[in-house]
């Protein structure tokens, strides 16, 4: 228990000596973090691009190798979950409120503002549509594959904590990862899962709030803002004190229903035909450049674009590495590597290029006068977009209906998670401490979007989570040294 604790108190007193930093001297904060991550983009550009390359090639290596077929727990154990909870879980807790934040906003951008040639084309249509599938494919799904498949084979197969920690096993023994070493890791996959998901409720809250004073009239104020975050808490901590198999998951199949009707919905409003060829050319796109894209940094050119862009996405799912791959992790039981490698990598990136083409497509289909508009905010641009066709308002509706339970499930994930992390891995933490970093993170969330800080603990998150890119690489070389190992006594036993 004292370990429990010792790790538990550090964090929470890592993060709110943070939080006051950001409240009483906000400007030093932020010049310290947009300091650190220039520095960090501008020179690390293409080790964010080299490493995000490397995890898909691992993911789709291990997958096909003679590991594949090694399961994430005991040999005759079976999966928790059926395929759509367990999709529907790992989807709400690794994309969630952000498709719904990005669907359109970032397809329009790259529409008014390409890369290298004119906006409000036809070309800079069909770049905005690669490049947002880029953004949100392979890459960040093989980032959260390579943590979460380490942590599910050390957790099931190996029978070790729950702590991104336990990868390093293999690599530093045991007792040194006990030590201070393992309870490093441990603070700091803490701090980067608690700014992460802050700064997505702060968004989130304020997309809420826009949308319903786009379409009701309701005041963009602190005072409501503050509403919707003490009901969304009391939603969260209810789910996250009912557990995986009922709160948690009975949400995450309900966002898949509710994504399922706006998708339809939009694609029967808007422009069918062009949203079908939008999604047959993009994947066709998306394939014909994926080695190119992958490794484009405007070496000679001005590479300002991809820091925006390209880089601040890598870095952005890094930091989330923890926290996803955790979770993720903790609903993999019982699943055989290349079927979790499949699962965690196909189904996701299609659902995301499925959404990009509808809602992109209707988007950039209003002409380059309406996305100019839309792209002056990004938590109104869904609104202002669907404001344009027949049913806008009931779509807009169910998106803000969305955006309520996409923000409840990934906070009770997160919340499920940091439980974890501060129990020594205990893969069902007690309540007390959910409903602790539960408040912590609504009040972490409050306290920075009223003081127009969560840029800044955007910014500190995705530098402070650099080292996380390492933590990945190894953990490839950690998975990769025990199934070895554990092959070879395998090897062995069956000779014998």
């Amino acid at each position: 228990m004292k370990k429990d604790n010792n790790v538990f108190i550090i964090s929470i007193v890592v993060v709110l000596a943070i939080v006051a930093w950001g409240l009483a001297a906000p400007a030093n904060f932020e010049s310290t973090a947009n300091g650190l991550f220039n520095y960090l983009v501008g020179n690390f550009g293409w080790f964010y691009l080299v490493s995000m390359f490397s995890f898909v090639a691992f993911s789709v290596w291990i997958a096909f190798s003679k590991y594949g077929k090694v399961k994430l727990g005991e040999d005759d154990s079976e999966p928790e979950y059926s395929y759509i909870s367990w999709f529907a879980m790992l989807f709400s807790a690794g994309m969630g409120i952000g498709l719904v934040f990005w669907g359109i906003a970032e397809p329009l951008n790259h529409f008014v503002a390409p890369l290298g040639m004119a906006g409000g084309t036809a070309e800079a249509a069909s770049f905005a549509i690669k490049k947002s599938f880029f953004h949100w494919g392979l890459h960040p799904w093989a980032n959260y594959s390579v943590l979460a498949l380490a942590l599910a084979y050390m957790q099931f197969r190996k029978g070790k904590p729950g702590l991104i920690s336990s990868i390093f096993i293999p690599l530093l023994g045991e007792e040194r990862v006990k030590g201070p070493i393992g309870k490093t890791i441990d603070i700091l996959a803490i701090f980067a899962t608690v700014a992460g998901v802050a700064t997505s409720l702060g968004l989130g809250t304020l997309q809420i709030n826009s949308g319903l004073n786009y379409m009701f009239g309701i005041p963009e104020n602190a005072a409501v803002q503050i509403i919707i975050v003490a009901v969304v808490t009391v939603l969260f901590m209810i789910s996250a004190i009912s557990g995986l198999d009922k709160g948690i998951k009975f949400l995450s199949n309900a966002n898949v229903g509710l994504a399922t009707i706006l998708l339809i919905l939009t694609m029967i409003v808007g422009p069918t035909l062009l949203i079908i060829n939008s999604l047959t050319e993009g994947i066709g796109m998306y394939l014909g450049e994926f080695i190119r894209d992958s490794f484009h940094i405007e070496a000679f050119g001005n590479g300002e674009w991809f820091g925006w862009w390209t880089i601040f996405y890598w870095a952005w799912w890094i930091a989330w590495a923890p926290f996803v791959g955790t979770f993720i992790a903790r609903i993999s039981k019982g699943r055989t590597i290349k079927e979790f490698v499949g699962g965690v990598l196909l189904a996701p990136t299609l659902a995301s290029f499925i959404w990009f083409a509808v809602f992109g497509s209707s988007a950039i289909n209003l002409g380059v006068e309406v996305a100019t508009e839309a792209i002056k905010s990004t938590p109104t641009a869904f609104f202002v977009v669907m404001s344009k066709y027949p049913l806008g308002g009931l779509i807009s509706v169910v998106a803000v209906i969305l955006l309520c339970t996409f923000f409840v499930t990934s906070a009770d994930s997160a919340t499920f998670v940091l439980g974890m992390m501060s129990s020594n891995g205990d893969l069902n933490p007690s309540n007390q401490k959910k409903i602790i970093w539960g408040v912590i993170q609504s009040l972490l969330a409050l306290a920075l979007m009223l003081a127009g800080g969560l840029g800044m603990l955007q910014t500190a998150s995705i530098a402070a989570a650099f080292p996380f890119a390492f933590v990945m690489i190894f953990a490839m070389v950690s998975l990769v040294m025990v199934l070895r190992s554990d092959f070879k006594e395998t090897t062995k036993v069956k000779v014998k």
